[in-house]
């Protein structure tokens, strides 16, 4: 049987034991403790010690009782136990400084690239409607959220970044996800895949037997000449394959020839080598490669993560504990009270 606490701060209470036995014995007024006053000559000195240290005693016990009743403990119900999906995910997300380039809708309005990811990631960590839902529901499915799924964020221009490792808690996540925004300083500014791919299998080692994949969204291409890896995006990608880690690119850069603001990535050469390697890292690491020129394709691909990435896992969630505080407070409540009434009996205090 699995022993829970609900509140294990108050077992820190347990720690003032010994100063509140010192406090009892030593610190109290000296008495002598008698069953009654005229067999006090006949009280043995092994009942004197007992009466000596008998009171304290129980008030510790007491006392260390309640401080685990406090603490809240508990056993799961293990016919309550659930299924859950779950899966570790770390998104990587290019803040270079070409991903300001506003070439993507939402509702009719112009927004940045990297503003339609972070509004198409917020529906795909925590569900919702998109921009192209339909009355009759269709392709434009609302996404359903990916409450018991793990995922962390790493951000990457020139250098990456773990904004949030591994984590339940999405809301913070997402906060910090809104704080980010593109690189526009000159040397700070570039697309550093390799290292992203890198920092982000580490951000996955602390994720235990949970299925593991990275979402790599990008709108460029690897143009650090040195990451700190030494590894070029495919060599990176091949790292991810032995550990068993899956990579899906999603290509925010617009196609063939598009424009960005930097200028860096407009080059059909360019674009086109960008292209190749994304879509051999996915093919490396058994991931899919997308292209997402706009907010309808971008939604489209994390549809498609979405519906693939679904794994069913035993979680260790229940619906139902068993308390045990009221034992441990019943407890604590019969040892103060069976020393207050020996107090006033057998361990009466001469006046």
């Amino acid at each position: 049987m699995t022993i829970q606490f609900a509140n294990p701060v108050f077992l820190l209470l347990t720690l003032l034991a010994p100063l509140l036995v010192w406090r009892l014995l030593v610190g109290k007024r000296t008495a002598l403790r008698f069953p009654v006053g005229r067999f006090l000559y006949r009280l043995p000195v092994g009942r004197a010690r007992i009466a000596h240290w008998g009171g304290a005693l129980l008030r510790t016990l007491a006392f260390v009782l309640l401080a685990i009743a406090l603490a809240g403990p508990r056993s799961p119900d293990l016919h309550t136990r659930i299924d859950a999906e779950g899966v570790a995910i770390v998104m990587l997300v290019d803040v270079s400084g070409s991903m300001a380039t506003r070439d993507f809708d939402w509702h009719g309005d112009s927004i940045g690239r990297l503003d339609a990811v972070k509004r198409v990631f917020r529906l795909f960590i925590a569900g919702g409607a998109g921009p192209d839902a339909t009355p009759d529901g269709g392709d434009a499915r609302p996404f359903q959220g990916r409450p018991t799924d793990a995922i962390g964020l790493v951000v990457f221009a020139t250098r990456p970044v773990t904004a949030c490792p591994l984590t339940l808690s999405h809301s913070v996540l997402l906060r910090l996800l809104d704080d980010e925004k593109p690189r526009s300083v000159p040397g700070e500014s570039e697309t550093n895949i390799s290292d992203a791919v890198t920092l982000g299998l580490r951000r996955l080692q602390g994720a235990g037997s949970r299925h593991k994949i990275l979402v790599l969204l990008t709108d460029g291409e690897h143009n650090v000449p040195n990451p700190r890896s030494d590894w070029t995006p495919r060599q990176a990608a091949q790292i991810a394959a032995s550990l068993d880690v899956a990579i899906y690119t999603i290509d925010a850069g617009g196609g063939i020839g598009a424009a960005s603001e930097e200028g860096d990535d407009s080059s059909p050469l360019v674009r086109q080598r960008a292209v190749e390697t994304l879509e051999d890292m996915a093919k490396i690491t058994h991931g899919q490669y997308y292209r997402a020129g706009d907010t309808a394709e971008l939604l489209d691909a994390c549809r498609a993560i979405d519906r693939l990435e679904r794994t069913d896992v035993e979680s260790y969630q229940y619906r139902r504990y068993h308390e045990g505080y009221p034992w441990f407070a019943g407890a604590a409540l019969l040892l103060f009270t069976a020393a207050i009434g020996l107090d006033f009996t057998l361990w009466r205090r001469l006046p």
